[in-house]
């Protein structure tokens, strides 16, 4: 392998199926589940834990794919069992197995025998400690570049590095073992629907690209929340949210990165060299809720209270506060289970646990009660059939859906998630926002996909805390991009109708008209990434009327209250290079609406013309990889 430092440079070919991209500069607790126990020894262990339920009296069964260690666990054990997990799923794009590996408080692997553990396509690894500080991996938590020509020595890149999670725990970098450029870091080279959530890291450095790899090296990410950090090397990551997290240093930036509520945030001064955007104070948060093990060893669900104007990780003085729901109090499902059992037990007053895999969803899951939680572990699917809405959330406060993927299906959905309705009464709550964390939509990839809207918010008052909103430029259907635009529908990403809407690390791609139209007053979005279809056949089907294309972020023409912190909008129209679209960005001329450190990018095919409303140059192919800047609109 060649060892490459981090450099600057140009966006030089397209990805697999997806962009091209600039450069530069990741007790005694039992369940009913794959478990092994305190004490288990090297001579009586299997060579992976058991799977299924145990029987053991009324306590949790989360099913055959989730795993749980336990620190009295051989370390070879748990390493083998990771790395069998990672050879399955690291080339598992577009596949339909779903894995959570949970560990028991307590530390795994020592300076001498570390434990190394790569992360692959639908993969959770959490802690089950109250605090991230319960639980330690010594050794390293990583996502390599996919390497996909000359054996896989050649083109090797992280744009598709999509669908991990890891939370709730502590690495303590160490490299033993492994080769001298792996030596240098904690690599997380990842991009979309990938969250780092509190996270204690020490010992070493974070990289967010794989340096060690031959090229191009390319990521497109991501999002880092409630985290305690070293520095951090950006490296080729485009775009990048940090939110109320502590860093001990960062290296540098491509195109857009944002910092909300970071404790040592760079200065955003000399935008756009480097490209910062730094929000003091988060205006509106609520961490996503968490499995953690009491000291009795019954599962709970944290579920972590909405705070405002914040800064820094939530448990730097203990507990996160929120409040704390019994595992009892949830309904354990399954992909076998109906949707009308489901929405039995949710209308008993029980909150909702999706196990992983995939759920066919015929009907809506409908979210009716305040404060009800609905978590996925370990990326669960809900897949739409018979163009239903897979999930339905009532005009009511407080409700957390966390940790959930929604697949369009074969027959077109109105929309995918819906929360309230508009004109529905707004029964909602400024303190207790109904929030979205971790929720992500795809249309298309591992099958046909139809929907007019992703994501509708009719509701006040709502929090959405890092999605990716995708309409696939790519997947197993073996479409051309003229068959793909005819078949794989999506016209709307994200639509807001509702009021008082803050969101958190908004990612919406190749939607066929708007990506994302914003209708209500007094919204927030704090970094935002769009790419525009690839796939228009012909200018005629990219026409807003009598206006070339449609922008990639929409403010209402009524509106008059709006701001927008870091934001990018790319055009790679690679079905037809003479495709134009007129503006990134599409903003009603007022005062009240503000847009601060605003780009558009050429990825190679295709022309912006303007950044926003006529202003700003173009991004055409004669500036590939340059990103065209607005500081701010209206100017100041």
């Amino acid at each position: 392998m060649t060892t490459q430092t981090p450099g600057m440079g140009s966006p030089r070919r397209r990805r697999s199926g997806r962009r091209l991209i600039g450069r530069a500069f990741t007790f005694g607790l039992v369940l009913t589940t794959a478990v092994v126990t305190a004490g288990t020894t090297a001579a009586t262990a299997a060579p992976a834990p058991a799977h299924g339920n145990h029987g053991n009296g009324g306590a949790p069964d989360l099913g055959p794919d989730v795993t749980v260690f336990d620190p009295g666990m051989p370390v070879d054990q748990i390493q083998a069992t990771l790395d069998a997990a990672h050879t399955a799923q690291v080339d598992n794009e577009m596949g339909a197995e779903r894995h959570a590996y949970l560990f028991k408080p307590g530390t795994y692997g020592t300076a001498e025998h570390p434990l190394q553990i790569k992360v692959g396509y639908y993969t959770e690894i959490a802690g089950l400690g109250a605090s991230p500080t319960d639980v330690v991996i010594n050794g390293k938590v990583e996502v390599y570049n996919r390497c996909l020509e000359n054996n896989g020595t050649g083109n090797c890149l992280a744009l598709v590095n999509f669908w991990r999670t890891l939370s709730n725990l502590s690495v303590n970098i160490n490299a033993a073992g492994q080769d001298g450029c792996r030596q240098t870091a904690n690599f997380w080279a990842v991009s979309q629907a990938v969250s780092m959530r509190r996270l204690n890291v020490s010992g070493g450095t974070l990289s967010l690209m794989d340096y060690c790899t031959a090229g191009p090296q390319y990521a497109s990410g991501g999002f880092i929340a409630d985290s305690r950090l070293p520095s951090v090397t950006n490296g080729s990551q485009q775009q990048w949210l940090t939110r109320n997290t502590e860093i001990a240093g960062w290296s540098n930036g491509v195109w857009n990165q944002v910092f909300s509520g970071v404790v040592g945030a760079p200065d955003e001064s000399g935008f756009p060299n480097p490209p910062y955007t730094t929000v003091e104070n988060t205006p509106v948060s609520r961490e996503k809720p968490y499995l953690y093990a009491d000291a009795q060893g019954g599962l709970n669900v944290r579920v972590p209270a909405a705070r405002k104007n914040t800064r820094g990780v939530s448990w730097a003085n203990g507990m996160t506060p929120g409040r704390t729901v019994p595992l009892s109090d949830f309904y354990v499902a399954k992909p076998s289970d109906s949707v009308q059992v489901i929405n039995s037990q949710l209308a008993r007053g029980k909150n909702l646990l999706l196990t992983p895999g995939v759920y066919d969803i015929a009907r809506s899951i409908e979210v009716k009660r305040p404060d009800t939680v609905v978590l996925g572990l370990g990326h669960a699917t809900l897949t739409a059939v018979r163009g239903a809405t897979p999930i339905d959330v009532a005009d009511v406060p407080g409700v957390v859906v966390a940790g959930v993927t929604v697949d369009a299906g074969l027959q077109k959905s109105p929309v995918l998630l819906r929360v309230g309705r508009e004109h529905g009464g707004h029964r909602t709550s400024a303190d207790n926002p109904t929030t979205l964390s971790d929720v992500y939509f795809r249309v298309g990839g591992p099958h046909v996909g139809k929907t007019e809207t992703a994501l509708e918010v009719d509701s006040d008052n709502v929090l959405i805390d890092h999605t990716w909103v995708w309409r696939a430029d790519h997947g197993v259907e073996g479409f051309t991009d003229t068959q793909r635009w005819n078949t794989n529908i999506g016209r709307y990403g994200v639509v807001v109708n509702g009021d008082h809407v803050t969101a958190t690390g908004l990612f919406v791609e190749h939607f066929q008209r708007y990506n994302t139209v914003w209708n209500g007053e007094d919204g927030t979005t704090i970094l935002y990434q769009n790419e525009l279809p690839y796939d228009p056949p012909t200018q005629a089907d990219w026409m807003n009327g009598s206006v070339e294309g449609y922008a990639g972020y929409k403010v209402g023409d009524r509106v008059k209250r709006h701001t927008l912190y870091g934001a990018g909008v790319y055009v790679f129209n690679q079905n037809n290079p003479q495709i134009h679209t007129e503006n990134g960005f599409e903003v009603p001329q007022t005062p009240g609406v503000r847009l601060h450190h605003i780009m558009t990018v050429n990825l190679s095919a295709g022309t912006i013309d303007h950044v926003v409303n006529g202003v700003g140059d173009a991004a055409d192919t004669t500036k590939v990889g340059a990103p065209q800047y607005v500081a701010d609109y209206p100017a100041q």
